[in-house]
């Protein structure tokens, strides 16, 4: 008789039925049709609603040259396109709005249909890039157009060597949509009635100053190419800058920065020569061991449609790996409930939820940001609602000293909305400041910083509280 085989002696100790108990499944309720709304996507020709594309087809749509082509770039255009949508009153109000801005118009037709124009002062995605007089408030004291200090670490024209390993590179000052509380206000865009620009457009001489310096640094590992927004190179231009830094020996990681996974991801279906380039490199990258990779900015669930889901698809299909950074934004996304739908929703389509941002400290655009505090709570209320490795880190990108985690201040003070973080790595011994907005803070605190005798000295409080804990 022949011996039994492994498999049947398996079978056999199983058996044909498991002898495991099942528990009962009323220790697990059936879960509530919202716990899955993170699947619901936004699909169908939506953007006919707006009478502006009413009659605009589903394939001139999703050509990411007609949306280029049709994007909205002055104050009168956009106006004009969503006159009757909205009130004399709210037009009026976006109009002045754009006027005191440091950012540009520039919308595309995708999101601007994505704007629920029945209520437009409350929606997230109008917040973010139109802004209103109405809701204007004043800079805090501290805040600059530069608040991370970019230039001050700038060896080369558009090149920021601050981590020992990492270097950014803005190759570009363009943007396919431009966030109003974009943290390069000084350089991205054109110049507008409160800003003048530090350009820093396509040079050949300066990228290759750029690249010339990230070859002479053996330190450098990983190189972030961003902008601007590298979806305004050339197919040509990625396949430049991606083997420029590949050919350096010690470069392991290459990132490329895009929005536009958010405002226009009409340009990974349809620019074949562009998503084709970056390809090619991911591809090569690969076969020489090193990770090249996509950075996306996607803030709120409602940017997140099918479309999204279809470019996101497209990017995984050829191994590309996309990370997410969300800005954390008053009105937009500073709940448990909004930020918990939104990394459901960026796992659901393989978009990696990476850094959340606690608002940086950026001239002209007070209303949009929130606390320390709220980071923090938000941060402890989500995680463990996805996996681990689709957890976000909540950071503060503090002014010099580069991210450190929202909870590791070293002293943190609500009534003046003053915490300190150390960056030992970047400038050991150093403090770095970072400010809540006044008008959130309680009246004790608001009304110090109205003396302008009383803000140095709330900040050696608070920086004399954190050398006494080192």
């Amino acid at each position: 008789m022949p011996e039994a085989s492994a498999d049947n002696e398996f079978e056999e100790s199983v058996g044909t039925q498991s002898q495991v108990p099942i528990l009962p499944a009323a220790q697990r309720p059936p879960v509530p049709p919202e716990a899955l709304a993170h699947r619901d996507l936004q699909s169908g020709p939506f953007w006919q609603r707006l009478a502006a594309y009413a009659d605009v087809s589903e394939a001139d749509f999703l050509d990411h040259q007609w949306q280029a082509k049709n994007s909205i770039t002055n104050i009168p255009r956009l106006l004009a396109a969503i006159e009757g949508l909205v009130s004399p009153e709210f037009i009026r109000d976006a109009e002045q709005g754009f006027h005191h801005a440091p950012m540009p118009v520039r919308v595309s037709p995708y999101l601007l249909s994505l704007i629920d124009w029945r209520n437009p002062y409350e929606d997230p995605l109008r917040i973010q890039f139109i802004p209103l007089l109405s809701r204007r408030l004043p800079d805090h004291p501290k805040v600059d157009l530069d608040p991370l200090h970019e230039r001050q670490d700038m060896p080369v024209p558009g090149l920021t060597h601050r981590y020992p390993d990492k270097a950014l590179f803005l190759p570009v000052a363009t943007c396919p949509v431009y966030c109003r509380f974009c943290t390069r206000s000084y350089a991205v865009g054109l110049d507008t009635e409160e800003v003048h620009k530090l350009t820093f457009s396509v040079d050949p001489e300066r990228w290759r100053a750029a690249i010339d310096y990230v070859d002479s640094r053996p330190e450098l590992e990983d190189i972030l190419i961003s902008g601007g927004d590298a979806s305004q190179l050339r197919a040509d231009q990625i396949t430049f800058l991606g083997e420029a830094f590949l050919a350096i020996p010690h470069v392991r990681r290459i990132r490329f920065a895009t929005k536009g996974l958010a405002v226009i991801p009409q340009k990974f279906l349809t620019d074949d020569a562009w998503t084709d380039a970056l390809t090619r490199i991911v591809e090569k990258g690969r076969q020489q061991h090193v990770d090249v990779m996509i950075h996306t900015h996607i803030n709120h669930p409602n940017e997140i449609t099918s479309i999204t889901q279809a470019a996101a698809d497209k990017l995984y299909e050829r191994g590309i790996l996309v990370r997410n950074q969300t800005v954390l934004i008053r009105g937009v996304n500073d709940s448990v409930a909004t930020m918990g739908l939104l990394i459901k929703r960026l796992a659901y389509i393989n978009v990696h939820p990476y850094y959340v941002y606690v608002h940086d400290m950026v001239k002209g655009v007070e209303d949009l940001r929130t606390t320390v505090a709220t980071g923090a709570y938000i941060e402890k209320r989500i995680r463990g609602l996805v996996g681990g490795f689709n957890m976000p880190t909540f950071v503060v990108d503090t002014p010099g000293g580069g991210k450190r985690e929202v909870h590791s201040y070293e002293h943190y003070a609500p009534e003046t909305g003053v915490s300190v973080y150390v960056s030992p790595v970047v400038h050991p011994g150093e403090y770095f400041c970072y400010f809540d907005p006044i008008h959130l803070l309680p009246a004790a605190g608001r009304a110090r910083w109205a003396q302008p005798e009383e803000h140095d000295k709330m900040i050696e409080e608070a920086l004399a509280i954190a050398r006494s804990k080192a």
